[in-house]
């Protein structure tokens, strides 16, 4: 019988979550590349250019691809040959694993769990207790699959229960073109079928694993109902005209991936699982010997692309000279480079401030014509002034948007993806506007933050308020001083083209 040991197990789980951290699956580094080279948009273009160029970066400085490092996912796979020699639970061995990795000195990952999802929401510290399915299969070996899934991605998800005689494209078709880009498209569709609810949520999580074939697909033909599924799906979310971060192109999923089970005669379970441009996902297997390793891709597998043929046609803003006039004149689609002073400030920052506003309370930091920028960043190290710092996702914060503008006079929010109709109508009333960072580039973004101290709010880890000072840091308009948004015209402008095509 194989024994698998405890320590090997550990050891390999922990440089799983490592490794793909800043490595991104090499047909996923393809797949992207070939987007990039046939997007006719150009906001998008530059979009996926960054995310390219970002991901290089992270697998040469070994740095995250992504701030939000996500929950961390382990599928384990034990054959009915093979022991498990453990002297705990698995879930308390793959819990040190991923502590293990989550800390490492020489490339801490942020942590992203909260251990009550009631209440405090107090965060665990380590990004435990991972996310663990266990299987008994046929075999002697281990085999096992991690994954880091952020937040963004993760949030819209969706499930269904459809007539047997109903069209599961139609239903995938119609719930992404509402879901908007906070998932940072372009990225991958995984999907359940069949089964019962839970199954098919599982099979739609395990899908997002599968190897990244599109292409192959194509080339080939299919040769199932599977297959002729997923490119029906592909070729009608693309014609959509999201595009890369929401703002209208021609490549909006990289691949769709479906997973199915026998299901009830009177059921038709469908899950549906976004994975985002920042898609990290490893193997491997254990087979007694010792623990798994892992072989870093090519270099030559990243495109050369030259960021500074785009740069050189944006504008410059001085976030700390930010006049009426200024705002007024950003146009929705353009490109700036911002320098200056910098606030952070997420969720439960937003929160604190607003709860001390209703007590009549003077807020730690004063926004008054200052611009805030919606991340949780990745511990600093080395010499670095901050860790992976790229945007989260703004809909968020559309509930505290109106009253944090009246109130404290802030005229810039930047964060990724699109802004709800409050927070549009609050960024129109109170003359404000929107901008976003490319989602899956933190690690090309911080590069931009020279400066970076706490200032308020310091219990809230990743959360707290930050003063950075930024230069040239990449950013497009999405909103402006009138409520009008990129992610509406872009993509609508979009599906027209693609319709004549």
């Amino acid at each position: 019988m194989t024994v698998i040991r405890e320590e090997d197990l550990i050891a390999s789980i922990a440089e799983a979550f490592q490794y793909i951290s800043y490595f991104h699956p090499p047909a996923f580094v393809g797949a992207m590349s070939d987007a990039w080279a046939k997007e006719e948009n150009p906001g998008a273009k530059q979009a996926m250019a960054q995310i390219l160029v970002n991901s290089r970066m992270c697998a040469i400085g070994r740095r995250p691809i992504c701030q939000d490092t996500g929950t961390a996912n382990v599928a384990i796979e034990v054959g009915a040959g093979a022991r498990l020699d453990i002297s705990r639970s698995l879930q308390e061995v793959v819990d040190e694993a991923v502590r293990q990795a989550y800390a490492l000195d020489t490339n801490p990952l942020r942590a992203s769990v909260v251990v009550d999802p009631f209440g405090e929401r107090k965060n665990s510290g380590d990004n435990t207790p991972a996310m663990l399915t266990t299987d008994i299969v046929a075999g002697d070996k281990v085999s096992v699959h991690v994954s880091a899934k952020g937040g963004g991605s993760e949030n819209k998800a969706r499930f269904t229960v459809l007539n047997p005689s109903s069209s599961v494209a139609d239903w995938v078709v119609q719930t992404v073109e509402t879901l908007g880009a906070g998932w940072c498209p372009p990225g991958i569709l995984g999907l359940g079928v069949g089964g019962t609810a839970d199954k098919a949520m599982k099979l739609a999580k395990l899908a997002l694993n599968d190897p990244i074939d599109m292409s192959e697909l194509r080339r080939r033909g299919p040769s199932n109902r599977t297959e002729e599924l997923r490119l029906e799906i592909a070729d009608r979310v693309n014609a959509l005209g999201i595009g890369a971060q929401g703002l209208g192109g021609v490549t909006t999923v990289l691949d769709v991936k479906i997973r199915s089970f026998p299901t009830h005669a009177a059921s038709l379970p469908v899950g549906l699982i976004p994975n985002c441009a920042a898609t990290r996902h490893a193997h491997f297997t254990l087979d007694g010997s010792g623990p798994a390793s892992f072989t870093p891709p090519d270099l030559n597998l990243w495109p050369e692309i030259l960021l500074d043929q785009a740069s050189a046609h944006a504008r410059r803003i001085d976030l700390d000279n930010l006049t009426d006039e200024v705002i007024a004149s950003l146009e929705p689609g353009q490109t700036l480079l911002l320098s200056g002073t910098l606030y952070t400030g997420r969720d439960a920052a937003h929160k604190r401030m607003v709860d001390l506003l209703n007590k009549g309370e003077p807020l730690p930091v004063d926004l008054k014509g200052r611009a805030i920028y919606y991340v949780g960043p990745v511990d600093a190290v080395g010499d670095e002034a901050i860790g992976p710092a790229g945007p989260t996702t703004s809909t968020r914060m559309d509930k505290f948007t109106d009253q944090i503008l009246g109130a404290t006079g802030l005229k810039l929010m930047i964060g990724k993806a699109e802004r709800g109709p409050a927070g549009l109508e609050a960024i129109a009333k109170h003359k404000a506007a929107y901008l976003i960072a490319v989602g899956g580039a933190a690690y090309l973004v911080s590069k931009a933050i020279k400066e970076a101290r706490p200032i308020a709010f310091q219990d809230l880890g990743m959360e707290a308020i930050y003063q950075l000072r930024v230069e040239d840091m990449p950013v497009t308009v999405a909103v402006d001083t009138e409520g009008n948004s990129i992610h509406k015209t872009g993509p609508a402008e979009w599906r027209k083209k693609l319709a004549t095509v």
